[in-house]
């Protein structure tokens, strides 16, 4: 009796350790299950329209094969994906009104323990789906692009551009201001028209004249996403150079962006499934 007494101090001490381990270890394991996500932002780019499997919400018409999914586990973090079709930088801290519905901003999805920030965006500001119905034409031999938009002497796409750039630049800024333990990486857009030459009329139904054009000012974009990424601690990641080769003009088995009559399961002048697997590569290749 003296002995059991004696020791009960002895077990209780004992008993007090391990329950005081395992509240250590309860919290560490909780403290683990949100410490570290990846967050991907963007718009249609990023998100991938048409591309199987799309998910919710339907509205923002976003894939499961997407390159942030496809990234995903490679980098090793679990993953939230607010990716919309027609995002705009107006909408990383505003609801996106789509055709099924609202999206929430996406900065939403943000927080401290948030560790690695994809981001794609900027085209949606510059009228991309305006400036592609405009430039499409019947008539190779006619300039409908330029006769549009660069024309007396003023060159209104390279105007766009330039009004977007303190736009990107605040939504690095925020993202940073929500996430400041995050690696942020800026997916700029992936070629659309052969790297020389005058395209591929009719497959992309654009003028001979206009492609020169457009295909710089996709490359004026882009690289104001380098200067913007540059200047507000994001590395780019040239989702570009890498599709060198794979553009809308090459055939439907080596192509990455789908011309204006798709024939890979994705919206016109986007990014197939194929386009997205190359994304996903060199991200995750400097994300993880």
């Amino acid at each position: 009796m003296n002995q059991s007494i004696q020791s009960s101090p002895q077990r209780l001490r004992r008993i007090a350790v391990l329950v005081a381990a395992m509240l250590v270890a309860l919290a560490a394991f909780a403290a683990a299950a949100r410490a570290a996500n990846y967050v991907a932002l963007g718009d249609s780019y990023a998100a991938g329209p048409i591309i199987p499997n799309q998910i919710a919400p339907l509205g923002c018409l976003k894939s499961d094969h997407n390159y942030a999914h496809l990234a995903a586990p490679s980098i090793g973090l679990p993953l939230r994906d607010p990716t919309c079709s027609g995002a705009t930088t107006a909408d990383m801290t505003s609801p996106q009104e789509t055709e099924l519905g609202t999206n929430p901003p996406q900065f939403n999805s943000l927080d401290a323990e948030t560790t690695r920030v994809s981001l794609t965006i900027g085209g949606n500001d510059i009228g991309f789906s305006e400036i592609a119905l405009s430039c499409v034409t019947l008539n190779p031999f006619s300039t409908p692009c330029k006769d549009k938009y660069d024309s007396g002497g003023k060159d209104q796409i390279a105007e766009r551009i330039a009004a977007t750039a303190p736009k990107v630049a605040a939504v690095l800024q925020g993202v940073h201001s929500l996430s400041p333990s995050a690696k942020v990486f800026v997916v700029n857009y992936a070629a659309i028209f052969p790297e020389t030459g005058f395209g591929c009329w009719p497959q992309m139904p654009i003028g001979f004249g206009d492609v020169p054009y457009l295909r710089s000012k996709e490359k004026e974009l882009n690289a104001m996403l380098a200067t913007q990424a540059a200047a507000n601690g994001a590395t780019l990641v040239n989702w570009y150079n890498a599709s060198i080769g794979h553009d809308a003009c090459k055939g439907s088995s080596t192509r990455w962006v789908e011309p204006v009559v798709p024939t890979n399961p994705a919206a016109p002048i986007h990014p197939n499934e194929r386009g997205m697997q190359g994304a996903a590569g060199i991200l995750a290749a400097v994300a993880k």
